[in-house]
């Protein structure tokens, strides 16, 4: 039997040293983030008891404490044999603090409770919502307040700051007897932490190099010196001293004149002395005008150094054209958390989809107990939730994250009684914002988005005898018309029996209120395209299946097109998607489709892609189709490219140079990644491609690649370009590190930083690629 050495006891002057130490230590992490003496910092540094709420009978008292770090929190657990890293989560991780009943658990478990104690804590990935009771208003609000503050500060952090907080917190979690100093295990556990693997000889004539003092261990200047090496950037170095003079700084001058040739930004004059004010940190250099290595590295680092273009980042394209001519981010069956057969219903769904800039989400109505539609995945054992909870949460978060208008996609299986209490709920909950009557008096073709701002707009059916939704209604109570039911899709077993059992039927009796509600986009079953003699009317529109549109697109693209420059398309999953797995929305961006209706819960390549396209256009939910697919008279068909007006060709030239701070993928202690680079494009067919870097054995912390890649793109207007970053794996598939998806049309040219972001699409706080890229026309 092995013996376990226990650790000798702390005397109390040991324990207060330590307690000191830990003081000092969250104090300089709270000036870091500038929180100085902050009260509501103090408080979670100090901690308190918390009741934790999972359900009606589950409510227990556990302490929460902010670190020292004043990155993370520790949480109590009565759970026997818990990990202590399962004990702890980072505020990194948080996507929102919300005070008050705001989440399904605390509305149906806390009513008993003043919203003035109530708070939750909503996470970035799929973990459950943290519902919290304080014990008083004041312990509430120091949570709700000292949490905001830090994210807030944290997200308002420079990379350098950024990568200095990340460093000390790796070195003190490596200073195992919290003296201060570092031995040279200590210095090799860190390098670990850090996920770089360096051998024996090579961490001895580091540690050796900084310690000056010859004691065999670091301390304060030496952990300095440490760091700075461990920081250093020589690919950036040598781009510096290219353009600065032998005292180390960079000219205004010589900085226009890098921007100009190199970045390719055409207002170089004027940018120069504004980026000198903006990111130089050397006093003196800032009043010579004129820019430092630092101050140049913390450029590179900034949004102006970004790939992304930054002035996409705000709404700059024309906003006024018909809706049909804009691509919409649009979600299936928003209210699953999980897969289409078993997985929970949630409103939280809905709240997750709107703030990724979602403008379509998905209703499924089915009758419910009480006179209440509820919510679900018919046929299904997916649970179900209240139609009146899920138009509350769409009326509080619609506009949150953009301005533009939202569409309801109804579909309705329930009883003309039911049908009533939805239009009822839909009215008196969203009030001014639910769409009822036409636009400016527009009646020929879609308003834009302008005009719809902070607007709702129901999709679904009309009364047959309500034909013209734009020239008013007639008195038709309720009548019979045809059912569209995605649910009767799915390829399971049990589904295809129940829909047997309930004998479906291809009509529904609709009622008139749900009718009236319905103005531009009446849902219609697709009859083939428009016959030019007697076109359809402007507000039909059509739901396909992935498989039905594809086969369009491929067999019929010109005339999809022209089909989509006036009307509306709505695709979803195929029945057999039983996962919520997700299709390419690529092929049918191509041919206009506009709601090309995506499982936002489902992280992977696809939403990759997806959230890359709408990033563009300041994240509005919109994105102005190019003008070759929006004219009447194109012929432009995305399976055989021919000369034409779709851009000028482009060549893009691209060197994947170095990588910074990539996280470790195994937490294991010993685990340090092989990180190597797939550079993939995404467009019409000749434009798909994919390429990728040799592997950098055993160093995530700063590796170097120095490869370029070319590649011919036909296509710039609908090319994204992909970055991902894996993990290599001789013997199973490659672990994803972090990757990157924009629009051709929005890379930045020179010497940029990409910041990659998680599986599930939030930024890594630190992790980056710097790269150079050039494009040039196509011969």
């Amino acid at each position: 039997m092995q013996c376990i050495r226990r650790q000798p006891k702390r005397t109390v002057s040991q324990e207060n040293i330590l307690l000191e130490q830990s003081r000092r230590v969250a104090a300089l992490n709270g000036i870091r983030l500038g929180l100085k003496d902050d009260k509501d910092l103090k408080f979670l540094l100090k901690g308190s008891h918390l009741l934790k709420v999972k359900s009606s009978s589950w409510r227990k008292e556990r302490f929460y404490k902010l670190q020292e770090d004043c990155k993370t929190i520790w949480q109590e657990s009565k759970k026997v044999l818990r990990s202590p890293e399962s004990q702890i989560f980072s505020i990194e991780d948080i996507r929102d603090v919300r005070s008050g009943h705001k989440t399904e658990g605390m509305e149906k478990y806390a009513k008993d409770v003043p919203e003035y104690r109530c708070f939750s804590i909503i996470f970035k990935d799929q973990r459950k919502n943290l519902d919290l009771i304080a014990s008083s208003e004041d312990d509430a609000n120091h949570w709700i307040a000292g949490l905001g503050k830090i994210i807030a500060h944290s997200n308002s952090m420079n990379q350098k700051q950024k990568l200095q907080h990340w460093i000390h917190t790796c070195l003190r979690k490596a200073d195992k007897n919290k003296d201060n100093k570092m031995s040279l295990k200590e210095l090799k556990d860190f390098l670990k932490e850090v996920n770089i693997e360096v051998d024996d000889y090579h961490a001895k004539k580091i540690f050796q190099h900084c310690d000056k003092s010859k004691t065999e261990a670091l301390e304060d200047d030496e952990i300095e010196e440490f760091y700075k090496i461990l920081t250093e950037r020589k690919e950036i170095d040598s781009i510096f001293q290219m353009y600065s003079d032998p005292q180390g700084f960079m000219s205004c001058q010589n900085l226009v004149r890098f921007l100009y040739e190199i970045q390719q930004e055409e207002d170089a004059v004027v940018a120069a002395p504004a980026l000198i004010q903006r990111y130089e940190p050397n006093e003196r250099a800032k009043r010579g005008n004129a820019m430092t290595k630092d101050g140049f590295l913390m450029y590179l680092l900034s949004d102006e150094g970004n790939i992304f273009n930054p002035s996409h980042r705000k709404v700059y394209q024309d906003m006024t054209q018909p809706l049909s001519h804009y691509l919409v981010s649009s979600s299936h069956n928003t209210y699953l958390m999980e897969d289409q057969i078993t997985g929970p219903s949630s409103t939280e769904a809905y709240i997750r989809a709107l703030t990724k800039g979602c403008r379509c989400v998905e209703l499924d109505c089915w009758d419910g107990p009480n006179s209440e539609p509820v919510i679900y995945h018919g046929y299904t054992l997916t649970s179900k939730i209240l139609f009146s909870d899920v138009i509350k949460a769409i009326k509080n978060y619609a506009f949150k994250t953009s301005p533009y208008p939202v569409i309801l996609s109804l579909e309705n299986h329930c009883s003309v009684e039911q049908q009533k209490v939805m239009a009822h709920h839909m009215t008196t909950i969203l009030q001014d914002m639910l769409l009822v009557a036409p636009v400016d008096g527009n009646k020929s073709q879609f308003p834009s988005p302008e005009q719809l701002k902070g607007k709702i707009l129901v999709k679904g059916k009309k009364l047959s005898r309500q034909e013209d939704p734009i020239n008013g209604n007639n008195n038709l109570e309720a009548e019979d018309v045809s059912d569209e039911d995605e649910a009767a899709e799915i390829e399971d077993e049990s589904v295809k029996t129940k829909v047997e059992q309930k004998g479906k039927s291809d009509t529904l009796k609709l009622a008139k209120e749900l009718s009236d509600i319905v103005v531009y986009c009446k849902s219609v079953h697709f009859e083939g395209f428009d016959d030019p003699n007697h076109p359809r009317a402007f507000y039909e529109m059509s739901s396909f299946s992935e498989s039905k549109a594809l086969k369009l697109a491929q067999e019929s693209g010109t005339s999809f097109i022209h089909h989509n420059i006036r009307h509306l398309s709505r695709i979803y999953p195929a029945g057999w998607r039983t996962d919520s797995s997700n299709y390419s929305p690529v092929d049918l961006w191509n041919v206009g489709c506009q709601i090309v209706a995506l499982n936002f819960q489902t992280a992977g390549t696809e939403m990759d892609v997806y959230q890359g396209r709408f990033q563009d256009n300041g994240f509005s939910g919109y994105v102005l189709k190019p003008e070759f697919l929006r004219d009447e008279q194109t012929k432009f068909n995305p399976k055989s490219i021919t000369e034409g007006t779709w851009g000028t060709k482009k060549k893009l030239l691209l060197k994947i140079i170095s990588g910074q701070q990539l996280p470790k993928v195994n937490k294991s202690k010993n685990s340090i990644v092989d990180p190597k680079v797939t550079i993939e494009i995404y467009g019409v067919q000749q434009d798909n491609n994919k390429k990728q870097t040799k592997v950098i054995e055993n160093n995530g912390f700063n590796p170097n690649w120095n490869e370029e890649f070319t590649f011919d793109i036909e296509v710039p207007a609908l090319a994204l370009v992909r970055f991902v970053v894996e993990d290599f794996d001789m013997s199973t598939k490659n672990d994803f590190i972090g990757q990157y998806t924009l629009p051709f049309t929005s890379l930045k040219q020179g010497y940029r930083h990409i910041h990659l972001l998680t599986k599930n699409g939030d930024p890594y706080s630190s992790s980056t690629l710097f790269v150079y890229i050039s494009i040039q026309d196509s011969d």
